[in-house]
């Protein structure tokens, strides 16, 4: 499998997982695959299935919308729109954080690297109760002369 191939299977991959298919990363990851993003460093299989099966505890109906797809070699880029409702706040709002992820796969066409990038504080911080509010306040403090 090329890149461009295992980068459009990835895609279609998150956009529509679910609890059920979270089992499934072992088709698309190596076993000894890591993983990044703001809250998470792992190494591993389990560990990163361990990730996103937390995502569901946590989150009411998260799903991913990838936006982009950039294929270099045997890495890729990609952009998406990741889409939840918070269970622990009571709120019917739809919530979206815009991140990227740099993924990087073996000749097999498995992911060997996964790094999500995105702003914690623009894209969660800021939309918490009381937390918000704060996160809102120190960014117009710190865009002060």
């Amino acid at each position: 499998m090329n890149t461009r191939q295992a980068t459009q299977q990835l895609a279609s991959f998150y956009e529509s997982l679910s609890p059920d298919s979270v089992s499934r990363l072992g088709e698309l990851y190596d076993p000894q695959a890591s993983f990044k993003d703001p809250f998470n460093e792992v190494k591993g299989l389990a560990e990163i299935e361990r990730i996103f099966r937390h995502m569901y505890v946590a989150l009411e109906q998260p799903h991913f919308v990838v936006i982009t797809q950039v294929v270099d070699g045997e890495q890729a880029f990609l952009t998406w729109d990741f889409r939840f409702r918070f269970k622990r706040f009571d709120t019917v709002t739809w919530q979206t954080v815009r991140g990227a992820s740099h993924v990087q796969f073996n000749p097999q066409g498995r992911v060997t690297m996964h790094r999500d990038y995105w702003d914690v504080a623009e894209e969660l911080y800021e939309k918490l109760p009381v937390l918000g509010g704060l996160m809102r306040w120190l960014k117009s403090r710190a865009l002060q002369p």
